[in-house]
């Protein structure tokens, strides 16, 4: 378990981010990622249900991610997509808010702010 003093964002509990397998590594995911989610919830004027956040390397190597994901350094979240229209609205405020690495699959949308990565970039699954 981890031991940070526990906060909330304004639209999600730090909770929603957990690695599976330790309970309370929300907590790790990096703030400024977490207040750029909260403006972007404000614009899409309904729930983002995250699928994953922080990841520990056990859990990223069994959900089939790579040895350089952001996941591990808390920077990277999955959110699931449940229809086209959803899709849509939050890529546009993905962009207004300044997220600009983005990879789309069928029911879900990734996205980082890992410095370490190119920027500009959208890709497919």
């Amino acid at each position: 378990m981890v031991r940070v003093k526990k906060e909330k964002v304004r639209y999600f509990n730090y909770s929603e981010f957990d690695s599976p397998d330790v309970q309370g590594s929300g907590q790790l995911m990096d703030k400024t990622l977490l207040e750029m989610l909260d403006e972007v919830r404000e614009i899409v004027g309904e729930p983002i249900i995250i699928t994953s956040g922080f990841r520990t390397p056990a859990h990223n190597e069994s959900a089939g991610g790579v040895e350089s994901s952001s996941h591990l350094k808390g920077l990277a979240v999955d959110i699931a997509i449940r229809h086209s229209r959803m899709r849509f609205k939050l890529i546009n405020a993905l962009f207004e808010v300044g997220i600009n690495r983005i990879g789309i699959a069928d029911n879900f949308i990734h996205i980082d702010i890992d410095p370490d990565k190119d920027k500009n970039v959208i890709w497919t699954y």
